[in-house]
């Protein structure tokens, strides 16, 4: 079964997350997706080593589906490679700002002079606009900006969370403006540039406090895993473990209260709302946590199962690898690499598609792995096909 995007061809100049898993997606939809490296290697590919090769855990996940080739393309002839690479192209995927982007010759206005219909897929920091435009950094960065380090931890240290969230969600942001553009290019015959950016995707998933705060400024700070407008809304510590519990809306409040044996709080006035018992919050974990202790998970959930209550297990990361639903939905995928002793198991695809489902079919390639046929034989073509006409 081919891909949506067979046919596509996509040339990667991402580095760490965001870009790079850009052109992975697209790579799980069928396009040929192909990773341009430096000579010697861009410094992501050896983060946090796992290979004999030292290339590391996160790299094999976000450039799987691609094929590998080095150029120094401010040289004369790594330029014209990448010219005779682009000029095939449909996409190109950049994470830089504006001036390097420039200085590279990798910026829209270039770029199209060589290939006239390209999309330019480029990924910020901070987007193209404004006093911060040129300035580097990563998913933290964002982060802090966004005001969702001062929305997590305790109230008085900002906190960042442990999985660089902005990174990821931005790398859907440009999959997605890119899927748009091919999808226009089809009505248009022209191509555009793509753009997304750290900072406006955590605005985005800080944007129901900033809104808020723009109008009613109840000056929120972070107090743990208790939710600010909604109660109970915690995490518990149970017998074996912590398991967070979710209620939000009188229904599912009522039907906690009917769990606990206290009836009677749906008619307290200090939770008549969601906003009154996340105002109240602590005093509702207070019970909540009554109830959970001397319970094991297990018992928990499946009373609050029973229920309808939302809950879940804090699982380790290992935890979370050996779960029987994380092992049994789909959300992972073995992949065999040469320089490992058992497959890596990377998370698949987080969408599907029931008639064209989209695929991890092959690893993250070894540093210039498709030099060969992605360079060298199309030039060797090319001077015999000149030395034909002579």
């Amino acid at each position: 079964m081919t891909g949506v995007l067979e046919g596509v061809r996509v040339l990667d100049f991402g580095r760490y997350i965001a870009a790079p898993f850009c052109g992975a997606l697209l790579g799980d939809l069928g396009a040929e997706v192909i990773r341009i490296d430096r000579e010697g290697g861009n410094e992501d590919r050896w983060v946090n080593p796992v290979t004999d090769r030292e290339e590391g855990a996160l790299f094999l996940q976000v450039n799987r589906n691609k094929k590998g080739i080095t150029l120094d393309i401010t040289s004369p002839e790594g330029r014209g490679d990448f010219n005779d690479l682009l000029a095939t192209a449909d996409v190109v995927i950049t994470n830089l700002p504006v001036a390097a982007l420039q200085e590279l010759g990798l910026d829209y206005d270039s770029l199209v002079r060589i290939k006239p219909d390209i999309i330019a897929t480029n990924v910020s920091t901070f987007g193209p606009i404004g006093p911060f435009s040129d300035r580097v950094g990563f998913d933290g960065l964002a982060q802090a900006m966004s005001g969702a380090m001062h929305m997590t931890g305790d109230g008085i240290t900002p906190t960042r969370t442990g999985v660089p969230w902005a990174d990821f969600g931005t790398a859907f942001c440009a999959t997605i403006g890119t899927l748009a553009a091919l999808l226009e290019k089809k009505k248009s015959g022209k191509g555009q540039k793509v753009e997304a950016a750290l900072l406006h995707t955590a605005l985005t998933v800080a944007s129901g406090y900033l809104v808020e705060q723009a109008l009613i400024a109840p000056n929120y700070r972070a107090i743990v895993n208790r939710a600010l407008t909604s109660g109970p809304n915690d995490c518990f510590k149970m017998k074996d473990g912590w398991l967070l519990v979710a209620i939000v809306g009188n229904p599912m409040f009522k039907r906690w209260c009917k769990l606990i044996g206290e009836p009677e709080l749906v008619d307290d006035p200090r939770f008549k709302s969601d906003k009154l018992r996340g105002d109240n919050g602590a005093l509702l974990s207070e019970k909540m946590q009554r109830w959970c202790t001397g319970r094991t998970l297990a018992e928990a959930m499946a009373e609050l199962d029973k229920g309808r209550i939302p809950c879940a297990p804090a699982l380790s990361l290992q935890q979370a690898l050996d779960h029987p639903h994380v092992q049994d939905g789909g959300f992972l995928n073995a992949v065999a690499h040469p320089d490992l002793k058992q497959a890596a198991s990377l998370v698949t695809t987080p969408f599907r598609l029931s008639r064209t489902p989209a695929s991890i079919r092959h690893r993250a390639p070894l540093l210039d792995e498709h030099a060969d046929e992605l360079v060298r034989e199309p030039k060797a073509r090319a001077r015999r096909a000149a030395k034909a006409k002579m």
